[in-house]
């Protein structure tokens, strides 16, 4: 049967997919119906009743956004009566809402004050009697119930995007409000300001500071976030003031919207030129991390080609080693999964990521899944995390060190009904010890048994796994089974990259496994550090909002990302070019970057970052996706380890990604070790006590503080604020065993 549906919209004969609405076909074919709460990507909120239309042979008004398209009906957009109808929709709202534009945040840019102008409200004949509503603040936004007018757009993001229900409406006829039950200060309620269509939501850090029609807009992408989300800095006289997303159909996590105050506002001269080529003249080794450009990236590859440089990135080396074993047995160099497949599954299964942290924005994409696709959530870690609390289906807790043996179980799980797998495949599941396994790994079958119950008739489901697996002991075969998984059955794999180019810098470079005898640090540390972050090195350098450039993000896309303000001083580029790896701008490198990873060669002016009006994300462009040679050797899994004793876990809170986030003035800076009252009385600490410990001869002191939300005795450690030694957390196995000291 056609998927597609002919109707009239307006005179003229459209084409509308199957299940699509009136209001959506309208708008993918160029006929304009007027909405207030209407938000493409949450479910039809139906509150404003603006987006009505006339349907022939119907009494009365439609609802375009929730009245599906019908084969052959003829729809009029707008009409004498429709006009009118919408007119006094828009009194009503007026007569509610204060005329106080002089001096609101949203003046300029408010749905409220447009529609108001477009619909020719220029008379009132409505009245209402006023009433004191207070402002609230709610941490890093405000709400000003004199403002709202209750359109739910808020409330149903902060449901079906963030997923933690903080907002909720209070019903009282005429006095019904938005209410925080929870007093929650969460730094994803901006997700929620951001679709408000007036001023009663607005972040604080921007209130009464400017006007927006007074801002530049400018186009980029997201550091704190392997997503590399499209955002848009908004600039006047070379000062941020904030960022914004394409709220409509986009989401952005809190980090990305609020971190955006860490442009280098240093400078360099002349004579640190000079000193910085000498360093590299001396050094034999070049060490970075992956908060790095793949330009930039390509420029350390091409000095290693010319002078024999020993490039050292030890988090992505570990990644690019994961995605080379997994294209043993997957047959392709790249996983299937992206952030799209994942909004879409109807199962999901997360391993080895503390998803809720390490990127926000796959959070809000399961909760779309759980909320809108009635999809499964497996969540699989040895810490239970609350803010999942209303999304997961089970929290499979295992050991900590027993993913090899997880994952063995899982495969097994999914595969063992599998006609299609190899005699190889079958003689390894068949070898596979259960008993042992699950003992060990604290898996139990019963757990395992549910899992396989809730995936049948699964048509789209994921599995998404972090870094825990690809810094593990044994990543090697834990690549090598999830290739297998991808290729043998209908699962979407995605391997979660732990920085923003994590994924370019494994493609693009040659790394190396051991240092040379002196190095150049680029934003790390070294002999010699070349630093993004204010004098914090022996020379400054530009930092990611102050350059041009790419990024490939986890959804294998490379995507653009602009100047925002300026940098006083010459970048890795100009360094470079004084060493004879010569390129007159940075993005000269964008059309070269190598086809043999998958990259097209496109040159950067005409790379897109932006999406259409009907919400296609249309930015750069998706790796092309490579073959290779294919076997379906796994390895005998190892003994488990036991991890007993005091245990840590790196992982950084949801408002804080990494050393530039932390110069972010309107961040907050709580990096304090976080446990359990269960690892606090195993630790022999107090609450709000400082305590010392050593992790792979990085001497650390911060306080502890006890979180009764956290179970079990591994506590929760932060790096954004240990500077440029604690960024090497991250490319360890993240759970370490330590010898705790609690300090007087």
């Amino acid at each position: 049967m056609s998927n597609i549906v002919k109707l009239i919209i307006d005179g003229k004969e459209i084409e509308a997919k199957k299940g699509d609405t009136i209001l959506e076909a309208a708008r993918r074919n160029g006929h304009y119906i007027p909405t207030m709460c209407y938000l493409p990507k949450v479910n039809p909120i139906s509150s404003c009743r603006i987006c009505v239309v006339e349907i022939e042979g119907m009494d009365g008004n439609i609802l375009s956004c929730q009245e599906k398209v019908i084969d052959g009906v003829n729809v009029t957009t707008n009409s004498d009566e429709l006009f009118k109808h919408r007119q006094n929709i828009m009194k009503m709202y007026d007569v509610n809402h204060p005329l106080q534009c002089g001096v609101c945040p949203k003046s300029g840019e408010c749905d409220l004050q447009n529609k108001t102008m477009e619909l020719g409200v220029t008379t009132q004949n409505f009245t209402a009697r006023d009433q004191k509503r207070d402002m609230e603040d709610w941490g890093y936004i405000t709400y000003d119930p004199s403002l709202c007018i209750l359109c739910e757009r808020c409330v149903r993001v902060s449901n079906e995007i963030v997923g933690d229900g903080a907002l909720e409406i209070k019903v009282g006829g005429y006095s019904s409000t938005i209410i925080n039950p929870t007093n929650s200060k969460s730094i994803n309620l901006g997700e929620c300001a951001a679709v408000c269509p007036v001023g009663a939501l607005s972040d604080k850090d921007f209130k009464f500071k400017t006007n927006a029609w007074e801002q530049k807009r400018i186009p980029a992408s997201c550091i704190h976030s392997p997503l590399a989300n499209l955002i848009y800095y908004e600039v006047k006289r070379d000062k941020i003031y904030r960022v914004r997303s394409e709220y409509e159909f986009d989401s952005i996590s809190g980090i990305c919207r609020y971190g955006y105050s860490f442009e280098n506002r240093g400078s360099n001269s002349k004579s640190d030129m000079i000193k910085t080529v000498e360093a590299f003249n001396n050094s034999d080794t070049i060490k970075f991390t992956s908060l790095i450009t793949n330009e930039e990236a390509l420029i350390l590859q091409r000095l290693k080609e010319k002078f024999g440089f020993k490039l050292i990135n030890e988090e992505a080396r570990k990644y690019q080693n994961f995605l080379k074993a997994f294209s043993t047995t997957s047959g392709k160099e790249l996983y299937s999964g992206t952030s799209t497949t994942v909004k879409n599954s109807d199962f999901i299964i997360t391993l080895g990521s503390r998803t809720s942290d390490d990127i926000p924005v796959m959070k809000f994409k399961i909760n779309e899944a759980v909320k809108q696709n009635n999809a499964r959530f497996y969540f699989m870690h040895p810490i239970a995390d609350a803010s999942l609390k209303g999304i997961v289906s089970s929290h499979i807790k295992y050991e900590v060190g027993s993913e090899e043996g997880v994952l063995a179980l899982v495969l097994k799980t999914i595969l063992i009904n599998n006609s299609d797998i190899s005699d190889e495949i079958k003689t390894f599941i068949d070898s596979l010890d259960d008993g042992y396994l699950s003992a060990e790994s604290n898996v139990g079958e019963e757990e395992l048994e549910k899992l396989a119950f809730d995936l049948k008739g699964k048509q789209s489901p994921s599995l998404l796994v972090g870094s825990d697996l690809y810094a593990h002991p044994q990543a090697t075969n834990i690549a090598k089974m999830l290739g297998i998984i991808e290729r043998y059955s209908n699962f979407n794999v995605t391997i979660i990259p732990s920085l923003v180019n994590t994924v370019g810098v494994a493609l693009i470079c040659d790394l190396d496994e051991q240092s040379g005898e002196r190095s150049v640090g680029y934003n790390t540390t070294g002999d010699f550090i070349l630093s993004a972050i204010k004098d914090s090195g022996d020379v400054n350098m530009p930092a990611l909002n102050q350059q041009e450039g790419t990024f490939t993000n986890l959804d294998k896309k490379v995507v653009p990302t602009n100047v925002v303000v300026p940098f006083d001083g010459f970048c890795l580029n100009d360094i470079a070019c004084f060493l004879g790896v010569s390129k007159r701008y940075t993005i000269d490198y964008t059309s070269e970057l190598p086809s043999a990873r998958g990259y097209i060669g496109t040159k950067f002016d005409h790379l897109t970052n932006m999406f259409s009006s009907t919400g296609e994300e249309l930015r750069g462009y998706t790796l092309e996706q490579l073959s290779c040679e294919v076997s379906d050797t796994l390895d005998e899994i190892t003994d488990i380890d036991s991890y007993d004793g005091i245990v840590v876990y790196s992982c950084n809170p949801n408002n804080q990604k990494n050393i530039f986030s932390n110069e972010c003035e309107d961040l907050e800076n709580d990096g304090r070790v976080v446990g359990s009252p269960q690892f606090a009385i195993a630790a022999r600490v107090s609450d709000s006590v400082n305590v010392e410990f050593e992790i792979n001869g990085l001497k650390i002191e911060k306080e502890f503080k006890i979180d009764k939300n956290l179970k079990g005795t591994i506590a929760l450690l932060p790096n954004f604020d240990l500077g440029f030694e604690g960024q090497g957390l991250f490319s360890m196995y993240r759970y370490n065993k330590i010898k705790l000291k609690q300090v007087n």
